[in-house]
């Protein structure tokens, strides 16, 4: 993959030059060029990706005096030079986002003064330029007269020659050999007089040179001539000048071919979902969301997932031993863990968690396949104890052993035995390690030694299908019966095994299975549990940001109730004042007092009313009805209905979004038309819930009060709404999540049409985003802008 994603051989010699290291400093180093680099190839401007030329055998040969370059081989030269100072100006106006690379540049020059003269020498086309000498310019000139000249003269003889008809009338000239002649039937040879040069295959037609043209042809060959001659000049004159340079370029050819390396690496990491995880000097590893790197390509081609792997070593665990069903991935497991690990100690990005924690080791010792040879006349087994023999002489607490099938490949007993004293002994140096295993004693071994843990491959028992998926921490169980029975084997056959295999080896097989079920039952209970809580969390935040709405919106009532008590008690405090006054002034009788005092009994009955409507609106606030969520509704299953399942109708009150409420005007199809205080919002009928008005106390109070924060609230995301959301530099999941919450307001706001500006690049960020926009019902399409107004760098999105 490597050499694939390289431009030129100048980078695929340092993918063959690639090693294991063990030196921190090392391995950080070349981890953050390769970060750097993906991040680059995400998210930043275009990188230079054209004329990557390799010209390191040229310039050996260049070496030798007297040698000069090859017109193609300087072009090559010019564009090579040109790619790395583009390199060199990309890197070092971004030193801030990506300094390990741009580190590299410490010691590379732009060679600006040679790719001038280069460019005074060749054009864009790799031709030597006539002004490259003022000899050069002479010749050409001369040679475009001297061709003139014999164009003139041969085109008169052509038409003569037809005009006599010692030719065909649709004849034409010909060049053989350099020189310009006319075909003539082999019957009319000696009738044009001039020299034959060749003949057709057939003989019946000759290549005649006129007399008249051949002293110019001679001419025009020799400066044709003088012309090589003058290009070879200043051919060898431009290689004594760039010899003394040569070194310097060999340094400028070795960064272009790091930088090919290192970007190379940076698309792998993209291909594969390579991350850069958090790295530690020590043997020791954490490791979430692991996956074997050549598994997820498969798999992504066909569509499929992979099963992520949790797997950790530590200095109180350090050998783990897996167990299981047969193809329940022990063997992938262990594989990943030796692919991955060697990616990363050779500066490349594996897929894992960005959080998980990676440690280094000084080796890895592997004893995976089948090693049996011929030649050297070993057996499976032979080639097995010798693996066993180096590792166990070689191995500290410095170093990663990966065995497969551990202990397989002789008689069982003896091979289980050896297979057990060979993991102590290496458990007793400290060295790290992962073995797959059938045998119950190395399983026991996990149970019972400080140092080793178990592992197990879960199996669904009931479908009786393996589920790839790892648990540390206890065995597994090898479901040998279980895969047989579905295999087919007869009853009467695996009743006679299980009486053959002893009934200790049995119950602790059936012993791990009910473990290993009532585990995945736990684990499901947990499930449910942390949903519950998640929905209980979510109520209680909604029901505390409702509390706080409605104190706010009660002391408003309230203030606003004071105020207009104060007036109509001013208004009363005046009216009696004027009573008494016409009381007196009239000296009024017993009816114009009872009068009076009637006018008075009816405006204190007025205020009385008004603070009590006043305190009934602020109690019926308080008792909105609330759309019920599940775990609510399980709490409190004694209370009335608040909302309704049936679709709403016309004049219903409705809930938009579980927040803002409003009015059905009109129905549409699947349309509605709902009024939010003095606005109107058309939306579909699924984001409506239906209230039940006889919770509701006066619709037109309510409205008052909920209605003026929902119209500011909109109004304000209305007049700050931008119809274009610009995500260039930002990383996958944040532009995920923007471009998510961008598409919910423009649905709430009803716009139909938005941009979202991602730019070109590579195509990954365009990529994410539109696999994200598939996945929201409400966008009915999306394309690229018009090709002038941005083309594939801007994704226009259509809303239902």
């Amino acid at each position: 993959m490597l050499n694939r994603n390289c431009l030129s051989d100048l980078g695929r010699n340092f993918v063959e030059k690639m090693r294991f290291s063990s030196s921190f400093v090392q391995v950080e180093k070349l981890l953050k060029q390769t970060e750097e680099m993906r991040q680059i190839l995400l998210f930043g401007k275009p990188f230079p990706a054209q004329d990557y030329h390799d010209l390191t055998h040229e310039l050996y040969r260049l070496r030798a005096e007297g040698s000069y370059i090859e017109a193609e081989n300087l072009q090559a030269l010019k564009l090579t030079l040109q790619t790395i100072s583009q390199c060199i100006i990309y890197l070092r106006k971004s030193e801030s986002l990506y300094p390990v690379l741009c580190s590299l540049t410490l010691g590379i020059e732009q060679e600006e003064e040679l790719i001038i003269r280069i460019q005074e020498i060749i054009d864009d086309k790799g031709i030597i330029r006539s002004s490259a000498s003022v000899r050069l310019t002479e010749i050409r000139n001369e040679l475009l007269r001297k061709s003139q000249s014999v164009n003139a003269t041969i085109a008169g003889i052509l038409r003569r020659v037809r005009s006599e008809g010692l030719v065909e009338p649709k004849t034409e000239i010909t060049v053989k050999d350099g020189r310009f002649v006319i075909p003539v039937p082999a019957a009319n040879k000696r009738k044009v007089k001039g020299f034959i040069h060749d003949e057709s295959a057939s003989g019946l037609t000759v290549y005649i040179e006129p007399t008249e043209v051949f002293e110019l042809s001679n001419e025009i060959r020799e400066l044709e001539n003088a012309e090589k001659r003058e290009i070879i000049r200043i051919l060898t004159e431009f290689t004594n000048a760039l010899r003394p340079k040569i070194d310097d370029i060999f340094n400028d050819l070795r960064f272009l071919g790091m930088i090919d390396f290192i970007r190379s690496k940076g698309l792998t990491a993209i291909q594969m979902d390579g991350k850069l995880p958090l790295l530690s000097s020590t043997p020791e590893f954490e490791w979430f969301n692991a996956i074997h790197p050549l598994l997820y390509l498969n798999f992504k081609a066909t569509g499929r997932t992979v099963e992520p792997l949790y797997i950790k070593l530590t200095a109180e665990n350090r050998i783990l031993v897996i167990s299981g069903p047969n193809a329940g991935g022990k063997s992938v497991c262990l594989k990943s863990v030796g692919l991955i690990q060697y990616m990363l100690q050779c500066g490349m990005l594996v897929p894992l968690s960005e959080i998980s924690q990676t440690g280094l080791f000084q080796s890895i010792f592997l004893e995976i396949g089948d090693e049996q040879s011929i030649e050297n006349d070993l057996s499976t087994y032979s080639s097995h104890l010798l693996s066993l023999r180096n590792l166990m002489q070689h191995a500290n607490r410095f170093s990663l052993f990966l065995i497969d099938e551990f202990g397989a490949g002789t008689e069982p007993q003896m091979g289980g035995a050896i297979a057990e004293s060979v993991l102590l002994h290496l458990n007793k140096k400290q060295a790290y390690g992962v073995v797959t295993t059938h045998y119950s004693n190395l399983k026991m071994l996990g149970e019972s030694q400080k140092g080793i843990v178990n592992g197990a491959m879960l199996f669904d028992t009931t479908l009786l299908k393996p589920l790839y998926k790892l648990v540390m921490g206890r065995p597994g169980s090898s479901f040998a019966f279980e895969m047989a029975k579905k295999s087919g084997i007869p009853d009467v056959i695996l009743h006679h095994a299980m009486t053959l295999t002893g009934r200790a080896q049995l119950d602790y097989e059936k012993l791990l299975q009910e473990v290993e079920f009532k585990k995945h039952e736990i684990e499901q209970a947990e499930n449910r549990i942390q949903k519950r809580e998640k929905q209980a969390s979510e109520i209680h935040d909604k029901y505390e940001q409702l509390l706080k709405r409605l104190d706010a919106e009660r002391k408003a009532i309230i203030r606003d109730a004071k105020a207009e008590a104060k007036r109509i008690l001013s208004e009363s405090n005046k009216l009696i004042e004027n009573t008494v006054r016409e009381i007196k002034e009239a000296q009024a009788g017993k009816e114009e007092t009872k009068l009076a005092r009637a006018q008075l009994k009816e405006k204190a009955e007025e205020v009385e009313k008004l603070e009590i409507v006043e305190l009934q609106q602020v109690e019926d606030f308080k008792k909105l009805p609330l759309k019920k969520s599940a775990v609510e509704t399980e709490l409190k299953p004694e209370e009335p209905p608040l909302t309704f399942d049936r679709p709403p109708e016309k004049g219903d009150m409705v809930r938009i979004y579980n927040d803002s409420l409003g009015e059905v005007l009109e129905i549409e199809g699947d349309q509605a038309l709902v009024a939010l205080g003095e606005m109107k919002l058309k939306i579909g009928l699924d984001k409506l819930t239906t209230l039940n008005k006889s919770l509701l106390t006066d619709k037109s109070d309510v409205s008052k009060i909920l209605y003026g924060s929902v119209m500011k609230d909109l109004n304000a995301k209305m007049a700050n709404f931008s119809t274009t959301l610009d995500v260039r530099g930002q990383r996958a999941e944040e532009a995920i999540a923007a471009v998510t919450k961008y598409i919910d307001e423009a649905i709430l706001l009803s716009i139909k049409e938005v941009s979202i500006l991602h730019g070109k690049g590579n195509g990954i960020l365009r990529q994410v985003i539109r696999g994200q926009l598939r996945q929201i019902p409400e966008v009915q399409s999306f394309r690229d802008e018009h090709i002038e107004r941005g083309g594939s760098g801007i994704t226009i999105v259509i809303l239902k």
